[in-house]
């Protein structure tokens, strides 16, 4: 059941009268005859699809790579957050289909850009995806559109490189067209929060471009909350996750701090987490990956730059976090050196790939750079994962390896991505040497293991 908490968008629009296409678009949206456009079927294009497809509406899926289209049409999910049982029903009943045809924007009501936005390589925003998003849109620009953006970018975007294009059509924003910002806030793999009660921002170009917005998510989403711009919009999402960034910086210095003075950081943050106030647990670990936290708060370090401040925080944060595979990988050797065994030539078993527990994701997870650099001091590298049965690494396949084997024959094993239902028990019983990034190891004592 949706919740009737909406906060109220009206006052955002005091004083401006909505246009004959503000009012039908929004009339069709209440209805639930709009039909809704989600442009990139990925991790957040699919299940922001289904949400729209479950509430009603039909919904009609673009994307570029035609064997994702494909899949999507034969109703076989390729997100692990959505189940078939769910996704299935709504694409043989019609309410969800997919093309790689980006004219279908025409007989739209409303698009959300749901595209990449990667880091390149010195750190600035790659927003090639969503420069030819804005174009494919534009050429196909009609009066009543409503578009928003969702990938996640630095303050400025929506305003300075998506709505010159649009309105360079000749039509109007906040008249002819709608247009606002909304971040994705997805966790994957979170069982309490997902795309439906997560609470939604929305901000717009104008006041009714935000009106508009806000009513299309309240449809199929649990609680909407507009704000005055699509510039708060976009820092909204830099700030959570820039939050998180430096506070994991943080305690991963603490960790290293700890590491010198042979105090166990993990029970410093548990005894720490007892006060009632003015405390957040913030945890070690081996670096950080996924597709937000370690990317995102350098858009807005890029951007302050533009601005003329630099963002020390976020800099020596991302410098602490990048740095925390090296650290790991020192801890194998020296732990493996009291075992009186060279890294060069050892067999260093990496147990678990993904950038966090219970996932299939690898994307900027520290895993990589572990494996890469234990492969380039000479280690023989072998991984398993219950979620991810191959990955790359120096331009070389490595496949998943069955665990206990694999752990039996091992000098070292090294827990990298603590996943739930695994045996540690038994884990702990076959290795001869553990290093434990994660503390999954928590409940155990014995000779054998090494925390971080």
């Amino acid at each position: 059941m949706i919740s009737e908490q909406i906060e109220n968008t009206s006052k955002l629009g005091s004083g401006a009268q909505p246009s004959d296409a503000a009012s039908e678009l929004k009339q069709r949206i209440a209805n639930r005859t709009a039909r809704v456009g989600v442009l990139g079927l990925g991790y957040v294009g699919l299940p922001l699809a289904v949400e729209f497809a479950h509430a009603g509406f039909e919904v009609v899926g673009i994307d570029v790579q035609q064997s994702k289209v494909d899949q999507f049409n034969r109703g076989d999910s390729y997100i692990k957050d959505v189940k078939n049982d769910v996704f299935e029903p709504l694409v043989r009943s019609g309410k969800l289909r997919a093309t790689s045809d980006f004219s279908v924007i025409r007989t739209l009501d409303t698009i959300d850009i749901c595209v990449p936005t990667p880091l390149r390589k010195t750190k600035d925003p790659d927003m090639s995806y969503v420069v030819a998003a804005r174009d494919a849109i534009a050429e196909h620009l009609h009066p009543g559109l409503l578009v928003m953006l969702e990938s996640t970018t630095y303050p400025g975007t929506t305003d300075e490189l998506v709505l010159p294009k649009l309105e360079a059509t000749g039509l109007k924003v906040g008249e002819d067209f709608f247009l606002c910002f909304s971040p994705e806030r997805v966790d994957p793999g979170n069982p309490k929060f997902h795309t439906r009660n997560i609470p939604k921002v929305v901000g717009g170009i104008t006041p009714v471009c935000t009106e508009v917005g806000a009513l299309f998510y309240k449809q199929a989403l649990e609680r909407v909350v507009p704000v005055s711009s699509t510039r708060v919009a976009e820092m909204v999402k830099l700030l959570e996750n820039t939050f998180r960034m430096i506070n994991i910086g943080l305690v991963n210095e603490l960790a290293l701090m700890c590491d010198r003075m042979n105090i166990n950081v993990w029970e410093v943050i548990d005894a720490a987490a007892t006060k009632p106030f003015g405390f957040m647990a913030f945890y070690p670990g081996p670096g950080l990956g996924g597709h937000c936290i370690p990317i995102d708060p350098f858009y807005l370090s890029w951007k302050s730059k533009e601005s003329g401040i630099e963002a020390r925080f976020i800099e020596l944060a991302g410098y602490i976090n990048g740095h925390m595979p090296d650290f790991v990988v020192e801890k194998i050797q020296n732990a493996l050196n009291d075992a009186t065994k060279p890294v060069r030539g050892s067999h260093v078993h990496v147990l678990g790939v993904a950038y966090k527990r219970d996932i299939d994701d690898v994307r900027e997870s520290p895993a990589l750079d572990i494996i890469l650099l234990l492969q380039r001091r000479g280690a023989r590298v072998t991984f398993s994962d219950p979620f991810v049965p191959r990955i790359q690494s120096d331009g070389e396949v490595l496949e998943a390896q069955e665990m206990f084997d694999s752990i039996a024959s091992a000098d070292c094993v090294v827990i990298v991505t603590d996943h739930s239902g695994l045996d540690y028990g038994k884990v702990i019983e076959r290795s001869r040497l553990i290093v434990d990034t994660r503390n999954a190891l928590k409940q155990f004592t014995s000779p054998k293991i090494v925390r971080l």
